[in-house]
């Protein structure tokens, strides 16, 4: 028989389920377990820890896992590959090591990769005259003052595949694609050439199916009514061989489901251009890709074509945009609605009367088909609504005062106002987003081992 290699996900995002990844392990039958943690906006906060203390910046979450599950994973010889390092690997590692020395684990090689944090580098591609202009806006990064609060490149995949080769049992790294955490043990394993686009894509298409955790596997499904026990929804497995195809399942015993639906709907989440989904390895062409049902919970996919990569890699930055603050609670009784948007009048005439106005105010009237407005029909006469009320603005005290005008409208606004929980809305940082590329050839990674 040809070699297969099987390499299941146990986190889709610092937040998943904490015990899926510990099921993953315990049922065994795979040769590696990666784990997602990162999204946009995640690699701004770990920025944050890491200033107020150096030892921090990564996914805790992922070292309080392997306290549960170290000793199975060296037994079974599980390897791990996780982007838990957020912008301090080193960290995270020594923080994994510690663990494995208190649960008397041995033999252990932690293997980090470095480079994609590139903060700090900013001010030298200012002085290169690099616009790091805004795919979305065009706009360029230094057009204006910010406070940049990340910048981390998504690094080429050869950077774990390199972790991989040392002989590492857990790599962790930073920023890098979704996709890549499963990628790079199948070039590790099948030794694929740098330029085998179609292998390349094929790998890309099945870490991009696991990526997400159980969206493939029947969590997040359209026809959610079908999926059984999904309080019990399997993890996804990807059974790949040499030549690129694979099959994506589950574990038996498991609730959730794999069918050529679920995986589709996977497939297309944060797809952008069919025929050119972009990586820093291959573009790979999704409409290029077959699936077939090859057994109850067993879905083949095959037939994928790749084209080379570009001359660019992405940069995901974050900068502050403001402050934002919310506020919420219920209406209830006769005409629930109507009083809740008297709440809301009398709370933006108060602001204005204390001369306090807003870049950005909103109102939600959650249960008068506020998600689906315009769609789905409004309720004559609900007997409860939940009030929303949001502000946006730069000065961090203007927020601040929207949030002391909440608690009034219990004894100030009219009869049947309850719900009102959690105190006063505080003001938080809001986090924007700022996409841009950067030649690759002014990248390079790093790696580094340590054992115990």
């Amino acid at each position: 028989m040809s070699k297969v290699v099987r390499i299941a996900n146990g986190q889709g995002f610092w937040g998943d389920s904490i015990d899926a990844p510990v099921r993953l392990v315990g049922a065994g039958g795979i040769d590696y377990l990666t784990l997602d943690y990162l999204a946009e906006v995640t690699l701004s906060i770990m920025q944050k820890q890491r200033r107020k203390d150096p030892q921090l910046g990564y996914a805790t979450d992922f070292v309080d896992l392997m306290k549960r599950v170290l000793p199975q994973l060296k037994a079974k010889n599980i390897r791990v590959v996780a982007n838990a390092g957020g912008v301090n690997p080193e960290a995270c590692r020594a923080a994994v090591l510690e663990v494995a020395k208190k649960l008397g684990v041995t033999g252990l090689k932690i293997a980090t990769v470095t480079g994609d944090d590139v903060l700090a580098r900013l001010p030298e591609f200012q002085a290169q005259g690099l616009k790091l202009a805004n795919m979305d806006t065009g706009e360029g990064l230094f057009d204006a003052p910010r406070e940049i609060l990340s910048a981390n490149v998504y690094l080429q995949t050869q950077a774990m595949v390199e972790a991989l080769d040392t002989g590492a049992d857990i790599v962790l790294t930073g920023r890098c694609t979704d996709p890549g955490l499963t990628l790079a043990p199948l070039i590790h394993e099948f030794k694929w050439a740098a330029d085998d686009w179609n292998r390349l894509a094929a790998g890309t298409v099945a870490g991009h199916i696991l990526e997400c955790g159980a969206q493939s596997t029947g969590g997040n499904f359209t026809r959610w009514w079908e999926v059984p026990e999904l309080w019990n929804v399997g993890y996804p497995i990807a059974e790949v061989a040499e030549d690129g195809t694979f099959v994506i399942t589950k574990h038996a015993g498991t609730g959730g489901m794999v069918t050529v639906d679920t995986v589709s709907e996977q497939l297309v989440y944060e797809m952008g251009d069919p025929h050119n989904y972009i990586t820093p390895d291959v573009v790979a062409d999704f409409t290029s890709i077959r699936l077939e049902q090859a057994g109850p919970d067993r879905v083949r996919v095959f037939g994928i074509t790749g084209k080379p990569r570009t001359p660019f890699l992405k940069v995901s930055g974050a900068y502050l945009r403001g402050y934002k603050a919310t506020g919420q609670l219920t209406l209830c009784g006769p005409r629930a609605l109507e009083k809740a948007r008297l709440c809301a009048d009398i709370v933006w005439k108060r602001l204005k009367a204390a001369g306090f106005e807003y870049e950005h105010t909103d109102a939600e009237f959650l249960g008068a088909s506020t998600v689906h407005a315009g769609i789905a029909p409004a309720p004559d006469d609900p007997a409860e609504i939940v009030l929303r009320l949001s502000v946006k603005d730069p000065d961090r005290k203007k927020v601040e005062r929207f949030g002391r005008e909440m608690a009034p409208l219990v004894t100030a606004g009219p009869a049947g106002v309850t719900g009102f929980a959690g105190g006063r809305p505080k003001a938080q940082e809001i986090v924007a987003y700022w996409p841009a590329l950067l030649p690759r050839e002014l990248v390079s990674w790093q790696v580094s081992v340590e054992s115990v």
